[in-house]
């Protein structure tokens, strides 16, 4: 039992010696990092890093930086709603619906069997697709039905020319609504995935290469300062941490060459660009498909215009 207390001391000492060394280097790194910002330390006693590695550093820089830039914008693929005219108003009104048919089944199901009435319950209507070609889609057939309604299917030009243009914009509807499916899977899951995985990796290993690279300049202002019956203890830091800052500049050279290496970027911005080259080539077949008809009605109206000017 003696030995084990014994024992237990000098971990529990060990542990504790650890973090008060651990604690003290990080006190040296953060005063070393302060007198640095202040410009009190010469640059010639800051430790030089490898041409190499600041060449990668920058890359991957560069490469960060593209990642947040398109993805700020992308983002939007992310809500179908972001082109969709006037949703505000019709939130309100779907809203409005939605608490109508809630009371009218409620009462429908707790109505029974009473001598009051009960209504029929009431089917929601199924919900609408928020963007702007499902928008026009939906205002070009409302406008075709109502002009439709006073004059004859058959009989109004415009009303027809609505109802194709209207079958257009169902097509295009479709495809922005693919179009958006497929880059957040195919573009904007796996770009920042990349972002917040191998990307911030490297630059995790960068940071640590930062506090090596402080605890080393530190550890030789130490050297420099100690007195003679504390410079062998002080030299061995300095050793140790240069061997500490070799090691962690090779990982972070290698972590920065993996990720400026990975084919993956590449292969999903070639994916937004498919996403986007499919949807608006079909809305341009769509909307050439129909263009001709309605160009065909429009010159039929302005033929008929003249005939009854000139009589």
């Amino acid at each position: 039992m003696d030995g084990w207390n014994t024992l237990s001391s000098g971990l529990a000492g060990l542990i504790l010696g650890q973090s008060a060394n651990e604690s003290a280097k990080g006190f040296q790194s953060s005063v070393q990092a302060t007198r640095e910002r202040l410009g009190q330390v010469a640059p010639e006693e800051i430790t030089e890093l490898p041409q190499k590695y600041k060449v990668l550093e920058a890359r991957v820089d560069a490469l960060r930086a593209a990642h947040l830039a398109l993805l700020k914008v992308t983002k939007v693929y992310e809500s179908e709603t972001y082109d969709y005219p006037t949703q505000i108003q019709e939130s309100i009104t779907e809203l409005g619906t939605t608490i109508g048919h809630g009371i009218t089944n409620f009462a429908a199901a707790n109505l029974k069997g009473t001598a009051l009435p009960a209504p029929a319950p009431a089917q929601p209507n199924a919900p609408q697709h928020k963007t702007l070609p499902h928008a026009i889609g939906r205002a070009a057939t409302n406008a075709a039905t109502a002009v439709q309604q006073t004059s004859g299917a058959g009989d109004d030009k415009l009303g027809k020319a609505l109802q194709v243009y209207a079958g257009a914009w169902e097509k295009i509807a479709d495809a922005r609504v693919e179009q958006d499916g497929t880059i957040r899977e195919r573009f904007l899951q796996p770009w920042q995935t990349t972002l917040s995985t191998s990307i911030n990796v490297a630059m995790k290993a960068r940071q640590a290469v930062r506090v090596s690279r402080l605890e080393l300049d530190a550890a030789k202002q130490t050297l420099k300062n100690a007195s003679p019956a504390k410079q062998e203890a002080a030299r061995l830091e300095v050793e140790n941490a240069e061997d500490d800052l070799v090691q962690k500049t090779e990982v972070a050279i290698t972590l920065m060459k993996t990720v400026l290496d990975n084919p993956e970027p590449l292969k999903n911005l070639n994916e937004l660009a498919k996403a986007q080259l499919m949807f608006y080539a079909t809305a341009a077949e769509a909307l050439s498909s129909v263009q001709g008809e309605i160009e065909e009605l429009s010159v039929a109206a302005e033929g008929e215009y003249r005939k009854t000017r000139d009589h």
